[in-house]
């Protein structure tokens, strides 16, 4: 398969991007594409014999659903009412979403590289039990004393929507820098109260 696979998280990093995103695509992905860009061809969408390649077109997994995206770039001609119309009319079938809308509703918007890795405290997760509420509960409360308890909550917010133990950590790993014994301050970590775990 040449169509690249990537996480919601690279999805998230993809500030500045657009594009269309189905969901729900089984079976072979680059039949998917073959589809699209003849449906989109035939209702004049896309234009000059410009095609989405599937070398460029991307597929992530969320919710339970595996969605392609689309992306828009500079060597695909499109008819944007055209298709803004397109996909609402084929919604029920294909799911179709802007990406920016997609990010922005269903995976809790961008991650700006300079803010996210300003902002996230140490957390010392490793070493720690692993079961995953016990991890949620550690960087929630490492979260709230560093004054983020709005983040604290759409972390877990985002965990709870997430389908796998792997996506919560790296949500986790989205609002703290999860360290272990070594690189936490010592001074710091005697003076945190985990609450006895």
């Amino acid at each position: 398969m040449s169509i690249k696979k990537i996480t919601t998280e690279e999805l998230r990093r993809m500030e500045g991007q657009e594009g269309l995103i189905l969901q729900g695509c089984g079976g072979s992905l680059d039949e998917w594409v073959d589809g699209i860009n003849d449906m989109l061809t035939e209702s004049k969408i896309l234009l000059d014999g410009t095609k989405f390649k599937a070398e460029k077109c991307l597929v992530f997994e969320n919710e339970g659903l595996t969605c392609l995206m689309f992306p828009f770039t500079e060597d695909i001609k499109l008819n944007m009412g055209k298709l803004a119309m397109w996909r609402i009319q084929t919604h029920g079938e294909f799911g179709g979403k802007w990406m920016s809308d997609y990010v922005d509703n269903r995976l809790g918007g961008f991650i700006s590289e300079k803010t996210s890795e300003q902002t996230k405290p140490d957390c010392k997760l490793i070493g720690e039990d692993g079961n995953i509420f016990n991890l949620i509960g550690i960087a929630s409360r490492t979260l709230r004393q560093n004054g983020m308890a709005e983040q604290a909550t759409k972390m877990r917010d985002r965990i709870r929507a997430s389908g796998s133990y792997d996506e919560a950590l790296c949500i986790i790993g989205d609002y703290v820098n999860i360290t272990g014994d070594e690189d936490v301050d010592e001074d710091m970590d005697s003076s945190m109260d985990f609450g006895g775990i």
